[in-house]
């Protein structure tokens, strides 16, 4: 296998675990969550947001865009450059659509959220919290989900066209 087409197939494949981690929090986290009650909810987004901060997470979450944007360059410095420019607009809808709102909206609410203390709230500055935080939160992943599903989409497109070498 060409070196090309390693970082391919490592780009494809970072992308399809951040896709497939966002979809599966989507359709089961979510619900989960949904239905315990204020306090459990607060304490395990907090501990969730604080678990997930690891390797197996943060390597194919940060690196996608970078995998992507490095199989384009190989694809372009060998003529491909309609399944080099798929890349780059795979990289794009990734660094904007998952990064971009990870860390414009989901971060600062989990921030938000690890500054609570649980035991000093009541039963309705807990309600509240959850308020404040869990509409906004669900609507930001549902948006990078999207976005990481079809960056995915998109990168695995140019796997089944005629890349060459």
């Amino acid at each position: 296998m060409t070196v090309q087409a390693v970082v391919l197939v490592v780009s494809i494949v970072a992308a399809g675990l951040s896709a497939g981690l966002l979809f599966g929090w989507l359709v089961s986290v979510i619900p989960g969550t949904a239905r315990i009650d204020d306090r459990s909810f607060v304490h395990t987004m907090q501990e969730i947001n604080l678990a997930i901060i690891n390797p197996a997470f943060l390597i194919p979450f940060v690196l996608t865009p970078v995998a992507l944007i490095g199989a384009a360059v190989l694809l372009y410095r060998s003529g491909n450059t309609p399944q080099a420019t798929g890349l780059v607009v795979a990289a794009t809808i990734y660094v904007l659509g998952v990064l971009g709102v990870t860390i414009g909206g989901n971060i600062p609410l989990n921030n938000a959220l690890a500054e609570l203390n649980i035991d000093e709230l009541s039963m309705e500055g807990l309600a509240a919290e959850r308020t404040k935080f869990e509409q906004r939160w669900n609507r930001w992943h549902a948006t990078r989900t999207a976005a990481s599903v079809a960056a995915f989409v998109v990168a695995l497109s140019v796997s089944t066209t005629n890349v060459g070498g």
